[in-house]
């Protein structure tokens, strides 16, 4: 019998393995190609390059003799950090309200908060056009962050809702009875308690924002206001040619800040989406 559970674990293993190789496999394509000529890229399929080059990550980082790729990782980087700090205050302040304070309505505000988890964006995409529009925001990146301190994203409201009523009500009494007001519940007893589901906000609030690119592309229009997703695409040109060695040399790169928090906070990552699913 444990001969038998040891080989269909080492069975198991073996198609995970495989199963895993096979998901990193472009993944791997796209690091190998970005060490190769840019006549080798698609010519030499493998994965070891046989013409091993760093010109394609000069040649990336130059992006065009206007504008290097650090202004775009800048751009995203700013972005999304003040997308983050929206997301962090608006969303815990509603997510604190729903689950704690007793108010009129509340039922009803908060159906209406989560039908706007059912409405697609490309529905509203023109009246905020609009709105943004009249406002003088184009071409800026108010349109892109102002939204995130308005508790525009449902679905970080509703997964700190759902932690925050784990949270024993007991404690909120014990800390009215110390003599704390609401504030001091909230800013002594939530916030310490809810850090899991914290970083899971910020995680997904930061790649959200650094990989977007529908939102991005409507209202940047100046390349020196572009990020780093906008400028990936300008290394594809249907009219002349493409530099598919650098853009391969650049998405790399743009995909080591995430990585790096992932690394970082990958157990309160997990502790958070588990536990926010589990309580409530």
């Amino acid at each position: 019998m444990c001969k038998k559970r040891k080989l269909l674990g080492r069975i198991k293993f073996v198609v995970l393995f495989a199963f895993a190789l096979a998901v990193l496999y472009p993944l791997f394509w796209m690091l190998a190609s970005s060490f190769k000529p840019e006549s080798d890229v698609f010519k030499n399929l493998g994965l070891i390059p046989q013409n091993f080059t760093l010109e394609n990550y000069k040649i990336g980082w130059q992006s065009n003799g206007r504008v290097t790729f650090s202004t775009y990782f800048r751009n995203s980087i700013l972005v999304s950090i003040f997308c983050v700090i929206g997301n962090m205050v608006s969303c815990t302040l509603t997510a604190y309200a729903f689950a704690r304070l007793r108010f009129r309505f509340k039922k009803v505000l908060f159906a209406l908060m989560m039908m706007t988890l059912m409405l697609p964006q490309h529905a509203i995409i023109v009246p905020q056009y609009v709105y943004f529009y009249k406002l003088g925001w184009i071409d800026t990146v108010m349109p892109l962050v102002v939204p995130k301190f308005l508790a525009t994203d449902a679905f970080f409201v509703y997964l700190l809702i759902q932690f925050m009523k784990g949270i024993p009500r007991e404690l909120d009494e014990a800390a009215i009875v110390d003599g704390c007001s609401t504030y001091g519940v909230f800013f002594r007893i939530i916030l310490p308690l809810c850090r899991p589901a914290f970083v899971t906000t910020v995680i997904f609030t930061f790649m959200w924002s650094w990989n977007d690119f529908f939102t991005q592309i409507i209202y940047l229009r100046q390349v020196e206001n572009y990020t780093v997703t906008l400028a990936l695409r300008m290394f594809i040109d249907s009219t002349a040619k493409s530099a598919y060695g650098a853009m391969f040399a650049m998405s790399l790169l743009s995909m080591l800040p995430i990585m790096i928090l992932f690394v970082f906070f990958q157990k309160q990552l997990i502790e958070g989406v588990a536990t926010s699913g589990l309580k409530g």
